[in-house]
């Protein structure tokens, strides 16, 4: 594959989060055989320069650039604002994907697969997450730190990224949000969460702020998705999806033409309601 040519007055920016592998490597990848130059952002800087690496396989390694962020240190922010700042003077997109589960498991790990369904199938049917028998003999544990850490990254963290950048994606012409959410995070099951308390509760605020934020500046595009039940490192490759298949929603937002829907949660690919 040819590698695209880059026309700075036209050409379009993106910055996406935890990009090193997943659905984030996957986004990036899709992002940049669209034509757009994509800052590749990882906490781990071997990481990201080895995820900047691979995409060479595909011909698209002139398109992408890494860019240490770690999403819970402010002087990492900075630094990335001040980086793209000084070499695009815009910003056209962002995708934060950065999250973590906030869990632990000790055994099997099919109990994940079975509560990650059931409580999918109980959103959508109206029942009760808890209302499903597990049958793996895994454990999962979520400790006090492990919850702090996950809504500090999935929400606290997607939410300080966005705001520092906010800045740069006004200067764009058609700036777009897309925040990584997940059905997990639905309202409709009503109770508090039993199991995966903590990532619940940081997808459900991403959601809500993605609804806050799309009113408070009416003149951008942003949306959050959920991306479906992919197989990667935080579902331990357990997901019926690919990271390919699960990052074409994203992407799919990320690219919206101008006048397209926002504040709105998709799953997958369709509005739904969270």
């Amino acid at each position: 594959m040819a590698e695209p040519v880059v026309n700075p007055a036209t050409q379009r920016y993106a910055v996406v989060t935890g990009a090193n592998k997943g659905i984030g490597f996957e986004i990036c990848r899709q992002l940049v055989s669209e034509g757009i130059m994509v800052i590749l952002t990882a906490r781990n800087e071997k990481r990201g320069i080895a995820a900047q690496e691979r995409l060479k396989e595909f011909g698209l390694s002139a398109n992408v650039v890494f860019h240490q962020l770690d999403v819970l240190d402010p002087a990492s922010i900075a630094s990335l604002v001040e980086f793209i700042k000084a070499k695009y003077g815009r910003l056209d997109i962002l995708v934060n994907n950065a999250g973590i589960s906030g869990i632990k498991i000790v055994g099997d790990t099919l109990i994940l697969q079975e509560i990650i369904k059931g409580d999918v199938a109980s959103v959508f049917d109206g029942g009760k997450p808890e209302s499903v028998k597990l049958k793996a003999s895994g454990t999962i544990t979520e400790t006090l730190e492990d919850a702090e850490e996950c809504l500090r990254t999935n929400y606290y963290g997607a939410k300080s990224v966005t705001e520092a950048l906010i800045p740069l994606l006004q200067l764009s012409d058609s700036p777009r949000i897309v925040n990584v959410s997940s059905a997990l995070g639905n309202l409709r099951a009503n109770d508090w969460p039993t199991q995966l308390a903590a990532y619940k509760v940081s997808k459900a605020a991403l959601s809500a702020y993605t609804r806050i934020m799309a009113r408070k500046y009416p003149s951008f595009c942003i949306n959050c998705v959920c991306p479906g039940f992919a197989g990667t490192d935080i579902t331990y490759n357990l997901g019926p999806l690919s990271a390919s298949e699960a990052a074409e929603s994203p992407v799919k937002l990320a690219l919206l033409p101008d006048g397209g829907p926002s504040g709105f949660y998709f799953y997958r690919k369709e509005i739904s309601s969270f």
